[in-house]
Formats: structure tokens, sequence, C-alpha cells
């Protein structure tokens, strides 16, 4: 399989130098393409400049859309299509409608955000996943830069990462 994806990769040792190196290394202009780590670090989000998720407006838009397709479900069955008089009260009474109207908003608020989570994070089926070093699953930070998106050559980003205290810098093809 040809590679077509070049990186250069800075492995961390300390969860505190790593996160000063992600500010050092932007600050010079570097664009950093992902940073693994084997446990959550705080204050790494903001130091990568990650904004908020806009997953709950996802959420939101798929239960709004729920809630229509619940309602619109029933009044279109009770009250054109099969008709049927239940306790005396109209086709379009809401009071009976309400367990599912909140069954099917929930199921299709669920189920639309593990779908938009999965498209925006690029977790495909057939997709396979990219492992920088194994290392990151253990014990040591890793930080990723893609050399595509940088104007700098392998040897000066190298060079920022080591000055930023990364204990070993690779190269990585995929």
């Amino acid at each position: 399989m040809e590679s077509n994806k070049h990186f250069v990769v800075g492995i961390f040792e300390d969860e505190d130098v790593l996160v000063q190196a992600v500010e050092n290394t932007r600050e010079k202009g570097v664009k950093i393409h992902e940073v693994y780590s084997p446990f959550p670090v705080h204050g790494l989000d903001e130091a990568l400049g990650y904004k908020r998720s806009r997953l709950p407006i996802a959420a939101f838009m798929f239960g709004a859309t729920g809630t229509s397709l619940a309602l619109l479900m029933q009044i279109w069955m009770l009250g054109y299509d099969w008709p049927m008089i239940i306790g005396g009260k109209n086709h379009a009474s809401l009071p009976p409608f309400v367990p599912v109207t909140f069954e099917l908003t929930v199921l299709l608020a669920a189920f639309g955000m593990v779908g938009t989570f999965f498209i925006v994070s690029d977790m495909k089926p057939y997709k396979y996943p990219r492992q920088f070093d194994l290392r990151s699953t253990d014990d040591k930070h890793v930080m990723a830069i893609d050399l595509a998106a940088n104007k700098m050559s392998k040897e000066e980003i190298a060079s920022i990462l080591k000055a930023q205290g990364a204990s070993e810098v690779n190269e990585k093809s995929f």
C-alpha cells in the first residue's frame, strides 16, 4: 500500500511538558494534526485550541425531528387512516400521544447523536485507525504533526519538538 501522508511524531514522557509544548509549538506557527494520550490531560483541549462541540445542537435537531414524526404519525393514523373514537375523545387528543412521542424523541436523538459522532470523528467501520505509536495507549503522549499542513521542513519541526521536551522524534507515513 502506497503511503501518501507523512507525519513528524514527538513522544513526550510528562503531561505538563506536553501541554507546554503544545502551546509553544502552536505559537511558532506549527499546525498540530492531533495529540494522543493514554489518559485525559487537563488543559490540553484549550492548548490545542479546540472549540466547543456542536453535538448538543445535533441532538436537539434529531429530537425535534422525532417529536414531529411521532405527532404526525399518531395524528395521521388515529385521525385519518383508521379513525377511532376512544373514550369519547377527539382524533387529535394529545395526552394519549405523550408516551409514543417521548419514546420516539429519545430514540431519534440517541441514534442521531451516535451517527453524527461517528461521522464527525471519522470513525467508519471500514477505516483502519492510524496508530502513531503503540506506547500512546500505555504511558507516553504523542504529538503528530502533518508535514503537508505546514510550510516547515521535517528537520525544522523535529528540532522544535526536541526543543520543547520530546524524548524522541520519529517520522511516520500512512
